[in-house]
């Protein structure tokens, strides 16, 4: 045997499962194809801008980061509790009074706070927030009906709430699952959502730090197949034994090496500006409300200056940009132009000198999260041959964590 276990990729759910299978004491061999570990919590750093490979954010209120995360360690630059709101009369705050008193008046000013449309999201979270295992017992539907059942229809939900929940989603259709959408408020009402210091890579290299050696890059698996008696990895030509495999791959790669269909997924371009002078001081995220108006604009559904929440993004004295667009709109490639022309519109200002650092088209960026929602599919496959991953649970990071928890504890008990 060349291992107890051969985990196929390198992202969180793989080392997580790693890491999990080690404490108790197997041998354990990661193989992933890249160059580097995260899976699809990748940073590139270009020319001295940190970029992650889409526009992500990790939230320490997740349970599972709280637990096997060592969050001190990754230097967290926290973004701030609300968003812009670009509208035909400017540029609008909405942020958490609680959180962000600074930002009250901004607030009051908004024209958000109407009695009966705040009255209607409170309808729509209270559950969530007080008891959200109840919610998994709740029968589901798409976010957009749960939001026309809940009396969510005036411009809170229109201008805010579609934008910006589409942008977290990947889902421009408000197609996913509501009652996913409402554990996801939940994590944000708990929460400050923030990237590391040094880029959201910090993440997966600290939890396969501790594997070492064993986990070995740039090596391609092309089959997984067991005899009854242990499972034949084949990678680069060679054949390893293992007396288990776990495909920790993304829901693409997992398909592909296992008899499990391809599950649908979401996709998103996002792009990274070097801009002279930063278009807002504030650390939000910025959204277009006008979206919904009869003129539409697009292709932008967020934008937010990184430099404001992390300096560190950049060299000194520069400022980082980012704007993500979906894949599921006709405008999902737009052109650096139209990027830029829509961004700039959303701040209210010149983005004509702008630079692209670089660019991240994510085909595969999340699994698609419809309804009704199922936060535990099976993680074994039978003859010593597992599966893990946040298509595994929920498409969030928590969702990889505990996969690859649950994942691990399989293998262990069969072992």
């Amino acid at each position: 045997m060349d291992a107890d276990v051969v985990i196929v990729g390198a992202g969180l759910a793989g080392l997580r499962c790693a890491r999990r299978l080690t404490e108790l004491g197997h041998e354990v061999l990661v193989l992933e194809s890249s160059d580097g570990v995260g899976g699809r919590i990748r940073t590139d750093v270009v020319d001295g801008f940190r970029c992650d490979r889409g526009f992500q954010v990790l939230n320490p209120a997740y349970p599972a980061v709280r637990r096997w995360v060592d969050i001190g360690g990754l230097d967290l630059k926290p973004f701030g509790s609300g968003v812009l709101v670009r509208r035909s009369d400017g540029l609008q705050v909405l942020a958490d009074p609680v959180r962000e008193p600074r930002l009250l008046a901004q607030t009051m000013r908004s024209g958000y706070l109407h009695p009966r449309e705040l009255a209607g999201v409170t309808r729509w979270t209270a559950r969530a927030i007080a008891d959200p295992k109840s919610i998994l017992g709740q029968p589901d539907s798409t976010l957009s009906q749960s939001f026309e059942d809940a009396g969510v229809t005036g411009r809170l939900r229109r201008e805010v709430l579609d934008p910006f929940l589409a942008g977290v989603l990947v889902d421009s259709h408000g197609q996913s699952s509501a009652n996913f959408t409402k554990l996801l408020v939940r994590m944000f009402a708990l929460g400050r959502p923030a990237v590391p210091a040094t880029g959201m890579q910090a993440l997966p290299d600290q939890v396969a730090r501790p594997l070492g050696d064993r986990v070995r890059l740039n090596s391609r698996v092309e089959s997984i197949t067991p005899d009854g008696k242990a499972v034949h990895v084949g990678v680069d030509g060679q054949t390893l034994t293992a007396r288990a495999a776990v495909v920790a791959t993304d829901p693409v790669g997992a398909a592909h090496l296992t008899p499990l269909p391809e599950p649908p997924t979401r996709g998103l371009v996002t792009w990274w500006f070097d801009a002279p002078e930063p278009p807002h001081r504030l650390p939000l995220i910025a959204v277009d409300g006008r979206r919904h108006d009869s003129t539409s604009p697009g292709p932008v559904w967020n934008t937010a200056v990184m430099t404001a929440a992390a300096p560190s993004y950049a060299p000194p004295t520069k400022h980082l940009v980012e704007a993500t667009c979906l894949l599921d709109r006709p405008d999902g490639d737009a052109s650096e132009a139209d990027v830029l022309r829509h961004v700039g519109e959303i701040y209210g200002c010149d983005t004509s000198s702008w630079r692209v650092v670089t660019r991240h088209r994510v085909e595969a960026a999340l699994p698609a999260m419809t309804p009704p929602l199922e936060v535990r599919a099976p993680v074994s496959l039978g003859d010593g041959v597992f599966v893990c991953g946040d298509h595994r649970d929920t498409a969030s990071i928590q969702g990889a964590l505990v996969s690859g928890q649950r994942a691990a504890e399989a293998v262990n008990a069969n072992l």
